[in-house]
């Protein structure tokens, strides 16, 4: 299991646009990938809608966990696509 936490940057927060290249991206990988809220909430990482029950605005920190084959490369690029504001800024 590999895992890190990120914070959401962007300005509009992890809304449709941003959950979709999420899960586009975690889709490419066979681990298992879990987005877990500051609360404990988590869901799939490969779910739009799990994604978008989060309700992730600027600000908030994240834990992206994955298990697997995968695990790590899965965590960094997907680290990476929230540290870019996933292209918005």
């Amino acid at each position: 299991m590999f895992s890190t936490e990120v914070t959401i940057l962007n300005k509009e927060g992890f809304h449709a646009r941003p959950a979709q290249l999420f899960v586009e991206k975690s889709n490419k990988y066979q681990s298992q990938i879990k987005v877990i809220r500051e609360d404990g909430t988590e869901v799939d990482g490969k779910s739009i809608l799990g994604l978008m029950t989060l309700e992730l605005t600027k600000g908030k920190k994240i834990i992206i966990e994955a298990d697997g084959v995968d695990e790590k490369e899965a965590v960094e690029e997907l680290s990476q696509l929230i540290e870019s504001k996933f292209g918005e800024e």
